[in-house]
């Protein structure tokens, strides 16, 4: 039986430990608002950081629906490399993300001030607890 997109999604969420292939920030999965409590964010805020499946190898470019091919990423940075006319491959993607994230310039001032101390995720044993 084939997994669906959802249940890869959550498979990726789980083995990147609930953080973004690309930027590495926290994502959530199920509860926007608890997600938003416990970093004390917007809801709009939250929203640009909801876990999505994410295809390395387009759909159209050939890419299937299967475990090797779906990361979980954070709906700004999927966003982000489908708002190009021609959308960088994955490789690229998470090399330019990650350049400008050592440079504090992909996403917003708050995910550095709220979701990352020193450049790096939140350490588990910091981040406020998130119940699903």
């Amino acid at each position: 039986m084939p997994l669906t997109l959802a249940r890869l999604r959550a498979h990726a969420f789980r083995r990147q430990s609930g953080l973004c292939f690309y930027c590495h920030c926290p994502m959530w999965q199920r509860s926007m608002e608890a997600f938003a409590a416990a970093f004390d964010l917007s809801s709009r805020q939250a929203r640009n950081l909801q876990c999505t499946a994410e295809h390395l190898q387009a759909r159209v470019d050939g890419g299937g629906d299967f475990q090797s091919n779906i990361v979980a990423a954070c709906r700004y940075c999927n966003t982000k490399r489908h708002q190009r006319k021609a959308a960088r491959d994955a490789v690229h993607h998470k090399q330019h993300i990650e350049r400008l994230m050592s440079q504090r310039r992909w996403h917003a001032a708050w995910v550095f001030e709220k979701l990352l101390r020193s450049g790096g995720p939140v350490l588990a044993a910091t981040a406020p607890r998130i119940r699903h």
